[in-house]
């Protein structure tokens, strides 16, 4: 059986890039929403199920930042922000927010794409030995290796996209630092600083679901010079 096209939302004040995006995505196979502001895609995400949001930071009212870190307290579908060049504060804010990844105007539509599909490719299923164990113990958090859920007692920890992504990297690779790097390049993303910055965010992120203490984490640790590893109880 065929997997569903798949459904974005795309949400952006300015008519004319909002349907050039949707015409563009929709020629690639997509499914496509579009909303006009925050309002008009809660009403949409209130009705409709979406695989991955395309969300301006720049907008009247409420902003991409906002919106993001709104959603992200009922909400795991994986964000696209659209930044304004130059805009760092944004792009960090945003990644903190609990956007996915954001990519920087102007761009060329064929980026916006390779990024979407980045958001979109799952890992792998991590390789687990018959012998190996199913579920890693981080203190009162539990980590379901094949499931990919993160669980406090009986309570789910919510995981954004990229979250399921890291804690799949780490949790093949138990005990061994792995570098930002490669983390960037496992991610699907582009190298280079801007990148490697943002994986720390998202990190930082991670650290705040799963660490008693994430100023001083005991689980996912930073390895000087090496990068960062996962270590279990």
């Amino acid at each position: 059986m065929m997997e569903p096209d798949p459904h974005l939302l795309v949400v952006d004040d300015d008519e004319r890039i909002r349907g050039l995006l949707q015409k563009f995505l929709v020629r690639n196979g997509f499914i496509v929403s579009a909303a006009r502001d925050a309002a008009h895609a809660r009403r949409l995400l209130g009705g409709l199920e979406f695989d991955l949001i395309v969300l301006d930071v720049m907008m009247p009212g409420e902003d991409g930042v906002s919106l993001t870190r709104s959603l992200r307290e009922t909400l795991a579908t994986p964000i696209l922000l659209l930044t304004a060049k130059g805009e760092t504060e944004n792009r960090i804010a945003g990644l903190e927010a609990g956007a996915d990844d954001y990519l920087p105007k102007p761009f060329e539509p064929k980026e916006l794409l390779l990024r979407i599909n980045a958001i979109l490719r799952r890992m792998p299923e991590a390789e687990v030995a018959d012998a190996g164990p199913k579920v890693l113990s981080l203190g009162p958090v539990r980590y379901d290796v094949e499931r990919g859920e993160i669980w406090e007692g009986e309570t789910q920890v919510r995981l954004t996209a990229t979250e399921v992504q890291l804690m799949r990297i780490f949790s093949a690779q138990v005990g061994e630092p792995v570098s930002r790097a490669d983390l960037v390049e496992k991610l699907g993303r582009d190298g280079g600083q801007a990148q490697e910055r943002a994986v720390d965010v998202q990190i930082t992120r991670l650290r705040r679901k799963i660490e008693a203490d994430p100023k001083q984490p005991r689980y996912l640790q930073t390895v000087r010079g090496a990068g960062y590893m996962l270590a279990t109880d």
